[in-house]
């Protein structure tokens, strides 16, 4: 029988700084955004300004506050270091001017060269543009305009939600307090607050980094010039944005901090926070017991055991015709390759390959938070890939939850193992269920086929692609179909001695349809709903850090409140 080890997190300790090392509170409750209104709208503001991972350093972060007033109390100075302005260039030419007044400008801003810094903005391309503003004798306030490109793809989101984020990156100056204007031509102010989140991950393991946080208030302006009020629209923005650096915080993380054990104990301190949750976990020898052999397979050769982690979320409110939706997300913790070995190139950056589990995760809670109105089960497949004397081998036959066989010709396609037990549970054990929606960094052919923007979608219905499409261009997790043919690519699984193998034979044959297909062929043969594949390896990451992908793609694909 195969032990599996103690799996705790690395305790990190700072003499100089001995103060900051509290780990009594639940290592998932940190808050990444804030709402501040009127005092009758008001949500609850950041809880400290640390963000706490198990026993490390605290983090510096940017404080999101999102705002529903102007703020005119007191000196410009006292209160913000920096203020950008950013829309598309029509937008900007026709509020910018307006807005001054209210933004406590308009005394220090001559016509000239509030006209000027609108007017060297790039229209199709969008940019920046900025200038010193002296408010005093002894101090100057930053101002920027941020232009978002006008001209725009059809399969580009319609406010350029990649350049908001770069520009947004920006906004947080020097200073420990500046300000964030969007000028949101009537799009929905959840996806912008997600995409600005973005600009900002939580994790980092830099000395120095104990230092104190910075603020960002941020409005968003309606076409009017009037300020977005509605208590919904700001909180999806808030809890988009808190779902998104949740998500990215788990990428980025290190695998020695990382392991299965700690992912689990993340999720289980966001259960505790939310009681409308549910948490089952099938741990180590007892997912062989059980039959799950695709995630014990992939998993039994590491330290820390493999699991399946399963919540669930009844939103339904009694309504019978709500729908129920399985969130199935790929976590591997990290990936070698397994005795299919990485190259030393290949193997760095693949504590990201658990990007799917992330996604999930950030967007099943932030569903819950807004009150979905549906029946939502979201499935962990959580395992290492990692070698070792119990690691499974090429030409090994692992039996899935499904029933049916595997050979493996490839240890480093443990992915589709992995999710072929997800999909298998949630299609046996869910009543009722129309939706199954898996998510993992899958392969890396995806980049080739839809690039480091857009995820690749694989569906089985016309119906469900359609929906993905539009959730994508709605929330800003881009997404486009691969090819759906099950009936001419499942011969690249063939094997003699199983029901298939997990990798395909000719890797030039739409092998990232082929892995989506592999998956799909362990859903349950009596189940008729609907099926969506997410291959996000691409857009999961940008560059070393994690985007948060998923989180809103789900909340879109949910109809949450402000990303309907």
């Amino acid at each position: 029988m195969k032990r599996f080890l103690h799996c705790g997190p690395v305790v990190w300790l700072a003499a100089s700084s001995p103060a900051i090392f509290r780990c009594q509170r639940p290592v998932s409750a940190f808050v990444a955004s804030s709402y501040r209104g009127s005092p009758s709208s008001r949500l609850a503001r950041n809880p400290g300004p640390y963000r706490y991972y198990s026993c490390t350093t605290p983090l510096q972060a940017t404080n999101l506050i999102f705002e529903s007033s102007w703020d005119n109390d007191g000196s410009l100075t006292q209160k913000y270091n920096s203020t950008m302005v950013v829309g598309k260039k029509a937008s900007l030419q026709e509020l910018f001017p307006k807005l001054l007044d209210p933004l406590g400008l308009k005394d220090v801003t001559p016509s000239a060269i509030a006209k000027t810094i609108v007017d060297a903005v790039d229209e199709k391309k969008g940019g920046s543009s900025s200038t010193m503003l002296a408010v005093s004798d002894e101090d100057v306030h930053k101002l920027v305009v941020g232009g978002l490109p006008s001209k725009l793809s059809r399969h580009n989101h319609p406010m350029a939600v990649h350049s908001l984020t770069r520009l947004a990156g920006s906004a947080a100056g020097k200073g420990d307090r500046s300000r964030l204007v969007v000028l949101t031509d009537d799009f929905a102010v959840g996806p912008l607050g997600m995409a600005i989140a973005k600009a900002f991950p939580l994790f980092s393991r830099k000395n120095g980094s104990s230092k104190n946080d910075k603020d960002l208030h941020i409005s968003f302006v309606k076409p009017d010039g009037s300020l977005v009020d509605d208590s919904q629209e700001l909180e999806a923005a808030q809890v988009a944005a808190k779902g998104v650096q949740l998500a990215a915080r788990l990428v980025d993380s290190h695998p020695e901090l990382l392991t299965t054990s700690q992912f689990a104990k993340e999720v289980r301190g966001l259960v505790e926070e939310h009681p409308g949750v549910t948490m089952t976990e099938i741990v180590g020898e007892e997912l062989n017991k059980k039959g799950y052999g695709g995630v014990y397979g992939v998993g039994k050769g590491a330290n820390c055991p493999p699991r399946m982690v399963i919540l669930e979320y009844d939103g339904s409110n009694g309504d019978g015709n709500a729908e129920t939706v399985a969130l199935v997300g790929k976590g591997i913790v990290y990936d070698t390759g397994g005795l299919s070995l990485k190259t030393r190139a290949g193997m760095s950056g693949m504590k990201h390959d658990m990007g799917g589990a992330a996604g999930m995760v950030g967007g099943f809670f932030s569903a819950v938070e807004l009150k979905v109105a549906k029946k939502v089960t979201c499935i962990l497949c959580l395992a290492e890939n990692a070698i070792g004397p119990d690691s499974f081998r090429n030409d090994d036959i692992l039996t899935l939850y499904s029933g049916k066989t595997v050979e493996v010709n490839n240890c480093d396609a443990e992915g589709r193992l992995v999710l072929g037990d997800g999909v298998a549970h949630a299609t046996k054990h869910i009543e009722n269920l129309n939706l199954v929606v898996d998510m993992a960094t899958l392969t890396g052919a995806q980049l080739v086929a839809t690039g480091k923007k857009h995820a690749g979608i694989l569906c089985n219905t016309p119906e469900i692609e359609d929906r993905a499409m539009k959730a994508g261009l709605h929330s800003g997790d881009l997404c486009y179909p691969l090819l759906y043919a099950p009936e001419l690519l499942m011969d690249e699984f063939k094997s003699d001695v199983a029901d298939m193998k997990n990798s395909v034979k000719d890797r030039s044959n739409a092998q990232t349809s082929c892995a989506g297909h592999f998956i799909e062929a362990h859903l349950d043969e009596k189940y008729e709903g609907e099926w969506l594949h997410v291959d996000m390896a691409g857009p999961g990451t940008n560059g070393a850090r994690g985007t948060g992908y998923g989180v809103g793609l789900v909340l879109s694909l949910l109809e949450a409140p402000g990303f309907k």
